[in-house]
């Protein structure tokens, strides 16, 4: 179980701040969100310090665990002790194998898509990253609907405006929501969760607040759903690996317009557009 920490397990702290308005001056408490440092040990050496909100410690060990290609599954782990009271989370693995932590961190450049453009994983991304099969269809009102759970699951973000927030969907409906000072923390919770509670990802999609970066559009891939929908716009990385990856990638969520930047076929309708993306 996670141990107290020493917030209390506070996502959030109260501090006053000097807040200029309207041509003044006046000094007012304000929430800030909690930074948090998780450093993970793996049969018994150190692997990595996560610095996160200490929320959901468990999850984001598992999720960040099986990004990484430590484990595969939650039974791949012999057992797992999280104390926020020390800031460290111990996690014994069946196989008991040493790690590198340099051998998991080390990049390489690898071709994209086939077709010759360069790109860069790290190790554990080509181990782990796999094309999504799922052929989940949405419209573009399941679009918007995505974002508006998002929305209304930001309860933190509001507070603070100081983190990131992630959540599954399904079909209209809200699965599950997680937030963190970190965006790839956020889809590790996701990761973890969905693990350990053994949820079926085939019909779902991922809606996010932020920008879609490469990193955020592996982590979509190593969940294993076709869909990510975002707030903000994709690198160009991003874009070549959700081509690569058979991801649908939907950004720039603004009102009532997105902009869609790779398999346009997972919206129904969308498919007339569908060849003019694709010759593009």
């Amino acid at each position: 179980m996670n141990g107290v920490s020493r917030f209390g397990g506070a996502e959030t702290r109260r501090r006053f701040v000097l807040r200029y308005r309207s041509g003044e001056y006046r000094q007012e408490e304000d929430v800030i969100a909690t930074e948090f440092a998780l450093t993970l040990f793996v049969n018994g050496e150190e692997f990595s310090t996560l610095v996160c909100t200490p929320t959901y410690a468990e999850d984001l060990v598992y999720g960040f665990l099986a990004s990484e290609g430590v484990i595969r599954d939650v039974d791949d782990v012999e057992s797992i002790r999280v104390s926020l009271w020390t800031g460290t989370a111990r996690v014994q693995t069946k196989s008991g194998a040493v790690l590198s932590p340099a051998l998991y961190n080390k990049r390489y450049i690898g071709s994209c898509c086939g077709k010759g453009r360069q790109s860069f994983y790290f190790q554990s991304d080509a181990l782990t990253a796999r094309p999504v099969e799922d052929p989940v269809s949405l419209s573009a009102d399941d679009v918007f609907r995505a974002m508006d759970l998002l929305d209304a699951s930001s309860g933190l973000f509001e507070e603070t405006g100081g983190v990131h927030v992630a959540a599954l969907v399904r079909e209209g409906q809200l699965v599950l929501a997680r937030a963190d000072i970190g965006r790839h923390n956020a889809l590790d919770k996701i990761y973890g969760h969905c693990l350990r509670a053994g949820e079926r990802l085939s019909g779902t999609a991922v809606a996010f607040s932020g920008r879609i970066s490469s990193e955020v559009l592996l982590k979509v891939a190593k969940i294993g759903v076709g869909v990510v929908i975002a707030r903000g716009a994709p690198t160009l990385l991003a874009v070549d690996l959700a081509e690569e990856l058979n991801i649908t990638a939907i950004g720039f969520v603004r009102g009532r317009a997105f902009n869609v930047y790779s398999h346009p076929w997972r919206l129904a309708d969308a498919k007339k557009a569908q060849g003019a993306i694709e010759g593009a």
